[in-house]
């Protein structure tokens, strides 16, 4: 099994928004790590979308989602959140959860440790 657990995918029209969450499949806590979103759609390459240090002080986004995609964590209840909004049909795509001790990795998409199974987010138009 993926160590990681998405929620939240769906169908919804363009303008609106979903949010994502994501958990370690075993409870553990996040505090220790840098945590991001990748996506993937039909017939495309894996893309970075988002990524929030383990402080949650630092956040990087793809420059096709900033001001729209939002990423945050929440320790108490040891998930991370993609809230996306504005959304668009080219947004389509399984969205896969991503952890790692070192942010570099998941900045540079090259060496992950964990990652989720994915989560379909379909936006009609």
């Amino acid at each position: 099994q993926a160590p990681l657990v998405e929620s939240g995918g769906g169908l919804v029209q363009a303008g609106g928004s979903l949010r994502l969450a994501c958990q370690f499949l075993d409870g553990r806590s996040i505090s220790k790590y840098a945590m991001g979103w990748f996506r993937q759609a039909p017939g495309k390459e894996r893309e970075f979308v988002a990524a929030i240090s383990w402080s949650g002080r630092g956040t990087e986004y793809a420059d096709s989602v900033k001001g729209r995609f939002t990423i945050s964590r929440d320790r108490a209840n040891a998930t991370q959140y993609l809230q996306m909004d504005s959304l668009k049909p080219e947004d389509t795509a399984v969205y896969y959860c991503v952890a790692d001790v070192n942010w570099g990795f998941i900045i540079s998409a090259s060496g992950i440790n964990y990652w989720g199974k994915g989560t379909l987010v379909t936006v009609s138009s």
